[in-house]
């Protein structure tokens, strides 16, 4: 079996595009979340909170033809991607098109804009707005395929949407391609470009938060007064690398990846079950050669929701016991869907490398129903841990962990 570590690490988010701003955010206990006036004709929808990225430009020196495949979810994917392969050192660099790396990556959806033009075409039987890219920008392995195309990478090419865990999985399975010897160099993430329709999906639901008028007091990850959930967009890339490649070129190591686990309920295509939340995290472990005492510390998936909050902290804490440290970083983005999995394994990194834990932003008292456990409330606390174990679980009954190993 290979080792596997990260060399590389990037994301685009509503608070920041580098870990200092984003983290300066967070200290200041500022979310990216705000009041979308121009959802208000959608007059059936009931919540107006979401956490855009409202700064993204496209770089200067992206040319016309390279833009013509990618929608906004691919371009978020492909400039995280290129400022991870920056980070790594291997941006330009010939190795990665050589067959040595691939693309592991995923969103919850295609562009939606071609996916309006084509039911256009259902509904009104014209083809207006639709050319030789629009199927290219509303696939749903659009991101890895545009990846895959723009910076020349001939190695494996895996998609990963699966929703809420398209990220994570999109790293989970890097590592596994990786650490079976299949090639040395994998780029893995997700991204998701922010869409009413996705929050009319959970307002269907009566999931969503509907402090339209206070977007800064939600979400409310674990809380007691928590509403819903409140939709974000992002994306996050790793750099994904087999050990010996690693250090034959003197790359810098952030972390090394040492477990990987998914499952699925198997039971309800939207409610969360305890049982297989826990047995992922248990196959995180499994795959690591760990027992639950070497974690320390938890980043949750935390969406606000009442199910999914009290099942994820009772399964959480039925394994690891009232002691774990655990906090949400949805409460300052919002959830992300397609993205929160490789964005929350890039903060787990920067936090157990700075010894530095994010609190829950808005997390004034913790629901009883929750699981005992340690939640990380009103400020940073300072940490030094070994192990960190990132969580994600999605629509369609899946779940993952991913436990990333401090590099000495």
């Amino acid at each position: 079996m290979k080792r596997v570590v990260v060399t590389g690490m990037a994301g685009i988010t509503s608070i920041g595009s580098d870990w200092e701003t984003i983290a300066a955010n967070f200290a200041a206990n500022h979310s990216g979340i705000r009041r979308m006036d121009e959802w208000d004709r959608f007059t059936e929808l009931n919540t107006r909170l979401a956490g855009p990225i409202d700064d993204f430009q496209v770089p200067a020196h992206w040319t016309r033809k390279q833009l013509r495949s990618m929608g906004r979810v691919s371009r978020l994917a492909v400039a995280s991607a290129e400022q991870a392969l920056a980070d790594a050192g291997l941006l330009g660099d010939p190795s990665i098109k050589d067959g040595r790396m691939g693309v592991s990556c995923g969103s919850s959806t295609g562009s939606t804009d071609e996916i309006k033009a084509f039911g256009n075409m259902l509904l009104n039987s014209v083809a207006e707005g639709l050319n030789a890219n629009s199927y290219v920008r509303m696939m749903p392995h659009t991101t890895a395929a545009n990846i895959s195309i723009f910076f020349g990478l001939t190695g494996r090419l895996i998609p990963t949407s699966s929703a809420c865990t398209s990220g994570s999985h999109g790293i989970g399975y890097a590592y596994e391609a990786i650490k079976f010897g299949r090639l040395p160099l994998m780029l893995a993430g997700g991204a998701e470009e922010l869409c009413p329709t996705e929050a009319m999906v959970f307002d269907a639901l009566y999931a969503t938060s509907l402090k339209n008028d206070a977007p800064q007091t939600s979400p409310r990850p674990y809380d007691k007064g928590r509403d819903g959930l409140v939709i974000g967009e992002g994306a996050g890339m790793l750099v994904l690398e087999e050990l010996e490649h690693a250090l034959a070129r003197g790359a810098r190591i952030h972390a090394e990846i040492v477990g990987f686990g998914s499952n699925a309920d198997g039971q309800h295509a939207t409610r969360p079950e305890l049982s297989t939340m826990r047995r992922a995290m248990e196959l995180a472990l499994e795959d690591a050669g760990l027992e639950p005492s070497a974690i320390g510390y938890v980043n949750g998936h935390g969406t606000a929701t009442e199910q999914g909050d009290i099942a994820e902290t009772l399964a959480t804490s039925s394994l690891f016991g009232e002691q774990m440290p655990i906090s949400s970083q949805k409460s300052f983005l919002g959830h992300t869907l397609g993205a929160c999995g490789a964005l929350e394994s890039w903060f787990s990194i920067e936090m157990m490398n700075r010894e530095l834990y994010v609190h829950t932003c808005n997390l004034d008292e913790v629901d009883p129903e929750c699981g005992k456990l340690d939640y990380l409330r009103n400020e940073f606390r300072a940490m030094s841990n070994e192990y960190v174990m990132n969580n994600n679980f999605a629509f369609g009954g899946v779940n993952t962990s991913l436990i990333f190993r401090r590099w000495h």
